[in-house]
């Protein structure tokens, strides 16, 4: 398959790849149970609301039981009583949950097989800073055709290229081992260096 290619000299190019190991087929139902569970994770889950053991009064019965033609009553925390308790309101709790490491391997697969049958990943020949720079980083995705949102990946962590992508707006960077199908989908395009392809491409 021909993907765009940024060369050293910063002109853009083609060059053939060879995706068969990515299979030839997208699974858009585990792509979606991925994300589904990747956004579960992030859920804070702290919405709570106060039982009638929890909500602040007195104790003391509101009237006696029987003889003034109302209904019983025995506290004003009561759930049927304003201001009361609530039941079965929502409490503290995890949503997380996880998907086996075979599905999650295979939604990955998907994703990044979607993302060059879109013609939507750049190969760059050099990616390497020797200090970070964020006006270096902006111009390479510039001239890599990245114009809304990207994800540079590495083939190993570099500080250096993270620091310079930190303050682009829309603009990720993870290393091939922390990659996943959630990330890939979250950003338009993605970026990867030579070394960072061929690191992609063997693990499937």
């Amino acid at each position: 398959m021909e993907v765009k290619q940024l060369k050293a000299d910063r002109t853009l190019g083609t060059t053939e790849i060879d995706v068969t190991r990515l299979g030839d087929k997208v699974k858009r139902r585990l792509l979606f149970d991925a994300v589904h569970m990747y956004e579960a994770r992030k859920r804070v889950g702290t919405a709570a609301t106060k039982t009638r053991a929890e909500v602040a009064g007195s104790g003391k019965k509101p009237w006696r039981q029987k003889g003034t033609g109302r209904a019983r009553a025995g506290a004003r925390q009561s759930p049927i009583w304003r201001g009361g308790g609530i039941t079965h309101g929502p409490r503290p709790r995890d949503y997380s949950y996880a998907l086996p490491r075979k599905a999650l391997k295979e939604a990955l697969r998907s994703a990044v097989l979607s993302k060059f049958r879109d013609d939507e990943v750049r190969l760059v020949e050099e990616l390497a800073f020797a200090n970070p720079s964020t006006q270096r980083m902006a111009a390479l995705l510039r001239d890599a055709g990245v114009s809304r949102s990207g994800l540079v990946v590495t083939a190993d962590r570099d500080a250096n290229v993270y620091l310079s992508c930190r303050n682009l707006p829309y603009v990720g960077c993870l290393p091939v081992a922390d990659l996943n199908a959630y990330d890939v989908l979250r950003y338009r395009h993605i970026v990867l260096s030579s070394g960072a392809c061929a690191k992609l491409l063997e693990q499937f």
